[in-house]
């Protein structure tokens, strides 16, 4: 992973503030006690993104990371963080445990509870936040596998410590299909690990079928653009038959159909009525949100929104810079803003 920031390139005076901005930033909001002067202080830091995951990658000179009670207080997106030590050594404190890393080995945290994170010889470590929710494991045992050491004696883990460094390091794997192709993976052998740990894969099973339909309209949210986008394939990205997917949306009472083709036609909205509306035709718009026949299109548009594509965008695009006030025409004011869906298989 090529390092985003380098205070190298920093005057010494900024340093500190920088750092912690960016971690602040793309990472979790901790405090940051450095060990040398501003002048001898040395930090290197890599940063990605690979689909709801976040990827930092750190060398640095001696560092104390906090994560205080009040600002695990105010954690909007509860996280479970991966710390990998990649060489010397680290200490991971958090609930009264601690653990110390050594090359190779790894452990967890969580947000939402205070930690300390101690690095008296210098950082070399790779750090990767999970969101909660996509983890889907009981409260006790995130908290009973926290502030373990992870490696050898656990297969799993060593297996996950080469595999999540890789993912660190290769910036190809961040990028279009190789990281939607992995994401899914890497939650699925994070949770092997932990319940590996605790002895009991079985442990899993409840909150996984509990979280199956929040996971699965948030696949197709990500996969909305996907002209292949199927029950086929949903079920299979998720290991269910067809028919077992369609049982769990409709206890929540989603319809699949309607579901996909009301957030296309939500984001060809959104699109037509953006500033780069005009860099592509009305069709061409359909086409890239999965609608492959233009008329169709503008049928499903026009019922839901009670408003034609064309007439939608050229309403957003009209008025000049020294037009007065926008006024709305009356027959787009009367469309409520979230329309039912036609009812009609999926587009």
């Amino acid at each position: 992973m090529s390092p985003v920031l380098d205070t190298a390139f920093i005057p010494p005076q900024d340093r500190e503030e920088v750092v912690r901005h960016a971690v602040w930033e793309s990472v979790v909001a901790v405090d940051i006690d450095h060990g040398p002067p501003a002048d001898d202080m040395s930090v290197r830091i890599g940063l990605a993104n690979v689909g709801p995951l976040r990827i930092c990658s750190a060398r640095a000179t001696a560092v104390t990371i906090r994560r205080t009670e009040r600002l695990a207080r105010q954690d909007e997106e509860p996280a479970v963080f991966l710390g990998l030590q990649v060489t010397g050594t680290s200490l991971v404190a958090q609930s009264g445990r601690e653990c110390v890393l050594g090359p190779g080995e790894f452990a967890v945290y969580e947000s939402i509870s205070p930690y300390t994170l101690l690095f008296d010889e210098g950082v070399d470590h790779h750090f990767l936040r999970f969101p909660r929710s996509a983890l889907a494991l009981p409260d006790r045992l995130l908290r009973d596998s926290t502030t373990i050491t992870l490696g050898s004696d656990n297969p799993v883990a060593s297996l996950a410590f080469t595999y999540f460094s890789q993912l660190a390091g290769n910036v190809r794997l961040h990028q279009g299909v190789h990281a939607d192709a992995i994401v899914e993976p890497s939650v699925d052998l994070l949770r092997a690990v932990l319940t590996s740990q605790q002895g009991n894969a079985g442990l899993a099973k409840a909150p996984l079928e509990a979280t199956l339909s929040l996971r699965v309209t948030q696949y197709i949210r990500r996969h909305l653009a996907d002209p292949d986008l199927s029950a086929a394939r949903i079920a299979a990205a998720h290991d269910i038959s067809v028919r077992h997917l369609y049982a769990v949306l409709s206890r929540s009472g989603i319809s699949l159909g309607d579901f996909i083709r009301t957030h296309r036609l939500a984001e060809c909205k959104r699109e037509l009525a953006g500033p780069n509306g005009r860099l592509r035709t009305i069709a061409a718009t359909g086409r890239r949100w999965g609608f492959a026949d233009a008329t169709h299109f503008s049928k499903v548009f026009k019922r839901a929104y009670g408003i034609s594509p064309r007439d939608w965008r050229d309403h957003n695009h009209l008025r000049s810079p020294h037009d007065g006030p926008h006024t709305v025409p009356p027959h787009v004011r009367a469309t409520p803003p979230n329309p039912p869906a036609p009812n009609c298989e999926h587009c």
